[in-house]
């Protein structure tokens, strides 16, 4: 089969996005044959090829046309796009859809003991950034002007070693932050991973393939996000029961065996079935409530 026959998709090869891009595209039903050393992998049951590349990489390889598809975060992504557009070369993409991995922030840090007064207090100062561009685009929109020193690794040590005043990095849970004594003043982009798309026309094999792969992505990451729930609930109270269901979902109301005066009521709740929802419904005679993941969904 000829690549034009089969759909090439660029991810991480290996970093914080690899493992849950593998984890979507497995339970997306796709047989990946992986190898650390092997750059290029196929799907065995799928015409789709899984190019194992570096995040930096995979926005360009799309805009490109490279490759047909791409999962990267946010953040890489526009950061690509803006030195790409500065650069005046191709800048263009389809998001396809947004991903629920991959969460984190880019902000800016300052050492402890900075007397932070608002955006401001940043004017004139020094950074050290991977991500030069989102720093510049930030400074711009808040009127202010900033250099920056380009670092790909290490970046938290600059201030220590009289590199930068402070630093423009990504931020998940704050510890490496505080580590090396350093605050987090000022968000200025937050970033999920998404699954973008060349703005070439796909040819009509490939087409065929993403159009029985996107339901599959969009069927997880709903699933993901949604539970399943059953209980047993008064005849009298279907309609306060109801209500409670957290979700736009209408509840299926079936019948017991043996009993007239309760019914069996499964609902698919998107969003969140906090315990006060439990004995909420518990109050009004619910019982055997169970709340379970969902694994596939498919509307």
């Amino acid at each position: 089969m000829t690549t034009e026959t089969r759909l090439r998709i660029a991810m991480q090869k290996s970093g914080r996005l690899s493992d849950d891009t593998q984890a979507l595209l497995k339970r997306c039903g796709l047989k990946l044959n992986v190898s650390d050393r092997r750059l290029l992998a196929h799907v065995t049951n799928m015409p789709i090829d899984i190019m194992r590349v570096r995040s930096s990489d995979i926005p360009g390889l799309v805009m490109d046309g490279v490759c047909d598809l791409g999962i990267v975060g946010d953040n890489t992504l526009e950061e690509t796009a803006l030195e790409r557009e500065r650069m005046g070369n191709k800048s263009s993409y389809i998001r396809t859809t947004g991903l629920n991995f991959g969460d984190c922030r880019l902000s800016i840090a300052m050492p402890e003991g900075f007397n932070y007064q608002g955006v401001k207090s940043l004017d004139g100062l020094r950074f050290a950034t991977t991500y030069p561009q989102l720093l510049n685009r930030f400074a711009r929109d808040k009127g202010i002007n900033v250099e920056f020193c380009l670092l790909n690794g290490s970046v938290e040590v600059a201030p220590r070693v009289g590199l930068a005043d402070g630093i423009c990095d990504l931020v998940s849970t704050g510890a490496t932050l505080e580590a090396n004594g350093l605050v987090e003043v000022e968000e200025i982009f937050h970033s999920k991973a998404s699954l973008i798309q060349t703005a070439s026309p796909l040819s009509a094999p490939k087409q065929k393939i993403l159009d029985t792969l996107l339901p599959r992505i969009q069927g997880v990451m709903k699933a993901k996000e949604s539970k399943y729930i059953m209980l047993h609930a008064p005849k009298d109270k279907i309609s306060e029961v109801s209500a409670l269901m957290p979700g736009k979902e209408t509840p299926t109301i079936l019948p017991l065996a043996g009993r007239d005066d309760l019914v069996a009521v499964h609902v698919v709740a998107t969003e969140t079935f906090f315990w006060e929802t439990m004995e909420e419904l518990n109050a009004l005679g619910c019982n055997s409530i169970l709340v379970m993941p969902i694994e596939k969904m498919m509307s």
